[in-house]
């Protein structure tokens, strides 16, 4: 699985959504902990919107930068629990070419070892459409830093073995 990987760091080009009803920017620490992190980690933040958590805004934003031709990782944060007004997986799933179902599964076994049965009303789940790689997170900030922590930010190192995401992302000319 040598193939997957790079001998050298790759950044990516990543948008964070976050979807709340009832956060501005000033009270976002989920997205200024994904902000930070990708950052950190060496990563380029090209875009970053918090909107309210409709269907269809969600869906708006998302498909523009999966159409985008700069970004390359879309990740959400909140929505994707069980109450009336989480949207996410409805309207984040069907954009998906293909679901990456073990994101979701090991992101509840983990968030399980950290919080007991409580994971099983996450609905966190990951996909790729028009070579973008999507990860929808819950809105907590500790379940943000646990999906990064965890799981995203190995992923999205082209040098983490034996393999990850980065060679099935679109590529971005520095030209364009």
């Amino acid at each position: 699985m040598g193939h997957c990987t790079n001998s050298k760091f790759e950044p990516l080009n990543i948008a964070v959504l976050t979807l709340s009803d009832t956060r501005d920017f000033s009270q976002d620490t989920s997205g200024q902990f994904l902000e930070d992190a990708l950052i950190e980690a060496g990563h380029q933040l090209v875009a970053r919107q918090l909107i309210k958590d409709d269907k269809y805004l969600i869906r708006s934003v998302v498909s523009q930068w999966i159409a985008s031709k700069e970004v390359q990782v879309i990740i959400t944060t909140g929505g994707t629990g069980f109450t009336e007004r989480d949207n996410t997986p409805e309207s984040v799933k069907p954009l998906f070419d293909r679901e990456i179902e073990g994101f979701g599964e090991l992101f509840r076994h983990i968030t399980y070892i950290e919080l007991g049965t409580s994971t099983v009303q996450s609905r966190a789940l990951g996909g790729f459409a028009n070579k973008t790689a999507i990860f929808c997170l819950p809105g907590s900030t500790g379940a943000c830093r646990t999906g990064w922590n965890n799981i995203i930010k190995e992923q999205l190192d082209a040098t983490h073995r034996p393999c990850n995401f980065v060679m099935h992302v679109k590529k971005v000319s520095i030209d364009e």
